[in-house]
């Protein structure tokens, strides 16, 4: 139900022009804990500290210590605002940024530059990095599936990203009924959580589907988790409840090349 921002799709790679736009027109509450963003605020915790539980415990880092990512390289793909890449970037990651609308990319720069973050954001498409060869410790597409035009190429791409050894993490919702009355009729409609026309159901992905499409782009899906909200805390939390919102990560076995 909440998302970084729209990715890539089409003939011009995987954007979706109209997804860019609906994003464009509110790039500039991204760091806004009242605005449009406020879910992804109040959801963004649980999918942090999912990335650095499972990271450190991938590397053999220390979750808890301070720099628990040092040494990391991570690709944040439809970065929007930054408002996981820097919270990545303070657990001491090397973070690139992406996205391909240009607002979000000014916003995240302006917001990095005022918090003195080094964080390396583009506006530009996965496909362009994966082309160019370079590969990541880690890719995140967190709530950007549901956005793109071609699934399939997209995952396949961001699976390209991914170093031998490394770790993919991506989160969205599922297609089924009680999505579709939480995450659009409930979110978007009733409590106005998210701008109408945010989502649209028929461009939510299964568990199974997206397990297939890593599959297919040569990671190996280790853990499939869902998140839920808890009204009576207004906080989210891991479940294995993956009916609305869920999480997966993947690997790439440490002796393949791509």
């Amino acid at each position: 139900m909440t998302r970084n921002s729209p990715m890539e799709a089409t003939s011009r790679g995987t954007v979706d022009p109209a997804e860019v736009a609906r994003f464009e027109a509110i790039a500039r509450t991204w760091w806004d804990p009242k605005g449009p963003m406020r879910t992804l605020h109040k959801f963004n915790p649980v999918r942090l500290g999912y990335i650095r539980d499972e990271t450190a415990r991938r590397f053999g880092h220390d979750p808890l210590a301070a720099g628990c990512l040092d040494g990391l390289t991570l690709l944040d793909v439809g970065c929007g605002g930054g408002v996981l890449s820097e919270p990545l970037a303070r657990l001491g990651a090397s973070v690139t940024g992406l996205d391909p609308a240009p607002t979000n990319i000014a916003v995240a720069r302006a917001h990095a530059e005022r918090s003195r973050i080094a964080i390396d954001y583009r506006g530009e498409r996965i496909e362009d990095v994966v082309a160019r060869g370079e590969r990541f410790d880690v890719v995140t597409a967190m709530e950007v599936v549901e956005h793109v035009a071609d699934v399939q190429a997209f995952v396949t791409a961001c699976c390209a990203a991914v170093k031998p050894g490394g770790l993919l993490f991506m989160a969205t919702i599922n297609r089924t009924l009680r999505a579709y009355a939480l995450a659009i009729v409930g979110a978007e409609y009733v409590l106005r959580w998210l701008p109408k026309g945010t989502h649209q159901w028929e461009k939510f992905v299964t568990p199974e589907e997206l397990e297939g499409a890593i599959r297919a782009g040569g990671l190996t899906p280790v853990d499939t988790t869902g998140v839920v909200y808890n009204p009576l805390a207004d906080a989210w939390r891991l479940s294995r409840d993956a009916g609305v919102n869920y999480m997966v990560h993947a690997v790439r076995g440490d002796q393949e090349k791509t």
